[in-house]
């Protein structure tokens, strides 16, 4: 299909185009709206506010340090692995104002995972939380790291509230474990180092990298998403009309549970709703449902963004039933599929409709969305402006409206390609630039389209991707196993739960053996939940084994 179809079938008020070269980098389009909104809070957390101004002079003393204290030189990788806390934005946009690239990296992940990600990204520096440090300390001396730059979670409050969050998670809670990193700095002290100092602004071309962003591969290597300048701001225009169609500007207060480092919410907290003067509450840990119900009765809120699970768990407690809910008027869903059921609850709790749309990594993300007055529960809407999708049969033929076939995306939000992987990035984009998803949908006459199955053995718990072979790959390592092939399963809670069947060469080894093992090396949400042990995998004949077989049966059992 090309853009006009879509655009004649986009409903009234909807964006029909988008001019994605208006600005020259994010940077610019930083420096606009931090002094435009100057006296707006931009973000809080935990109860401090951090305004548009503070956000532009704390991020340009950190760029400032990093410029003045280290070794570090423009285009150089960054690594932050930081929750949703008052730092994040502060961090990400200082690395961006001395030039650098972004490598967001999810707090939850092993130490195996860790390493992979710094050596691959080449990150020569990274920013962490002390709660994570001790981790870290045992990956830094394998990779190519020179700088590490600690903080607490409190370290952005004032100083008696600091003090206090920060001694009862260390000695209350016990989350901070004692760590050792020989030369780290405190977030807190380089602040102090780069504020008296000034940064140079650093000329960036649309085309150079913004983020690293990392997502898995069916090879089972976490490959780096080319993020640039460009591909951002791109989405972010695109997705400024079709939010703004509902929301105005610098007048909303947001939700923000989803992890600032997935690129979802990053898009639309730390691009979107920055750009257009609006404030996001962010919430650290989403998993605490009382202490986020707590946060929501306290702060009056336009706004929500979340996912499937978050729904369904919110609406479950009698006390989120009782918030007063008069204000909302957006909630948008993405990172997995949202169910009727989920929907409907929301509806019936909050008043609000969700909107969903369609997104992935590598499309920064966001890819199609359910315009607001018009949305059709089940479908993952139209097409962002500037954005043409198509589906085609497995010899790149183009199908027909109504025909299912793997999806594929062309616009200016499509990343560059795998960071130092070009085998990889022509698989997924072809010459012409066609971006396959890897998803099978259906495009109907209305323009708005379903996706109906997936191409990939990729499994989806909570919005966060899994892939089998890097589970497989983690369950073959134990001395016992011979050999493993990994599932997604239907699961009321998380969309999917992992299951993995083993062939096994010890009788005694059980599946809690199992589920352990993968845990010391697996982030949780990738951990198996159900084991299976199998004499025998159904394989073809060249012996590729047949995961589809294995889960065309365990859906058959969820019927």
């Amino acid at each position: 299909m090309n853009v006009e179809f879509f655009q004649e079938r986009y409903p009234e008020g909807y964006p029909t185009t988008v001019n994605v070269d208006q600005h020259e980098s994010v940077v610019e389009i930083f420096n606009g709206f931090v002094k435009k909104f100057a006296e707006r809070p931009a973000f809080s957390c935990l109860g401090q506010v951090l305004t548009y101004a503070e956000l532009d002079e704390k991020s340009a003393a950190f760029a400032a340090y990093l410029q003045n204290e280290t070794t570090l030189q423009a285009g150089d990788r960054v690594a932050v692995q930081l929750p949703n806390i008052l730092q994040y934005p502060v961090v990400v946009f200082g690395a961006m104002r001395a030039g650098m690239v972004v490598v967001n990296t999810n707090p939850l992940y092993t130490e195996r995972e860790m390493e992979h990600q710094f050596n691959d990204s080449g990150a020569k520096a990274l920013v962490v939380l002390a709660n994570m440090a001790d981790k870290a300390a045992h990956v830094i001396p394998k990779t190519g790291i020179k700088h590490v730059i600690v903080t607490n979670v409190g370290d952005m409050h004032g100083a008696v509230k600091r003090i206090l969050i920060n001694s009862v998670l260390k000695y209350v809670k016990k989350e901070v474990p004692d760590f050792n990193i020989p030369g780290a700095v405190g977030l807190r002290a380089a602040l102090s180092k780069g504020a008296g100092k000034s940064y140079t602004p650093v000329h960036v071309d649309a085309e150079d990298v913004a983020v690293l962003q990392y997502t898995g591969g069916t090879t089972g290597v976490a490959k780096g998403a080319m993020l640039t300048h460009r591909n951002l701001m791109a989405n972010m225009l695109q997705c400024h009309g079709i939010f703004t169609m509902v929301l105005e500007e610098g007048q909303e207060t947001i939700i923000a549970p989803l992890p600032l480092y997935h690129i979802y919410a990053f898009t639309v907290h730390c691009m979107v709703l920055l750009e257009t003067g609006n404030h996001s509450v962010l919430i650290p840990n989403p998993r605490d449902i009382p202490g986020f119900i707590k946060t929501l009765q306290g702060q009056p809120f336009s706004g929500f963004v979340g996912l499937n699970t978050l729904f369904v768990a919110l609406c479950g407690q009698e006390d989120f039933r009782n918030i007063d809910f008069s204000k909302l008027k957006l909630t948008i869903s993405g990172g997995m599929a949202l169910t009727k059921d989920a929907a409907d609850q929301w509806k019936k709790v909050t008043g609000c409709d969700i909107a969903e749309g369609f997104g992935m990594t590598e499309t920064s993300p966001v890819v199609s969305f359910n315009p607001y007055h018009n949305i059709k529960l089940g479908t993952i809407g139209m097409p962002v402006p500037g954005t043409t999708c198509k589906v085609i049969d497995e010899e790149g033929n183009e199908l027909p409206i109504g025909e299912p076939g793997e999806l594929c995306v062309k616009g200016p939000q499509v990343m560059k390609g795998y960071w130092q992987r070009p085998e990889a990035t022509a698989e997924t984009i072809t010459e012409d630039g066609w971006l396959k998803t890897g998803d099978m949908a259906v495009i109907m006459e209305d323009g708005y389209m379903k996706i109906v199955d997936r191409k990939k053995d990729m499994i989806i718990v909570s919005g966060f991707n899994v892939y089998p072979n890097e589970v497989e790959e983690v369950i073959v390592a134990h001395p016992d196993i011979v050999e493993a092939a990994a599932i997604g399963i239907p699961d009321p809670k998380s969309s999917e739960a992992v299951k993995v069947f083993v062939v096994s060469k010890n009788p005694a080894l059980t599946d809690k053996d199992v589920i352990a093992f993968a845990r010391e090396n697996l982030t949780g949400y990738k951990v198996p939940r159900f084991v299976e042990f199998r004499d025998e995998l159904p394989k073809t004949n060249v012996g590729k084994i047949l995961r589809r077989e294995l889960r065309d049966a365990e859906l058959a059992k969820h019927k």
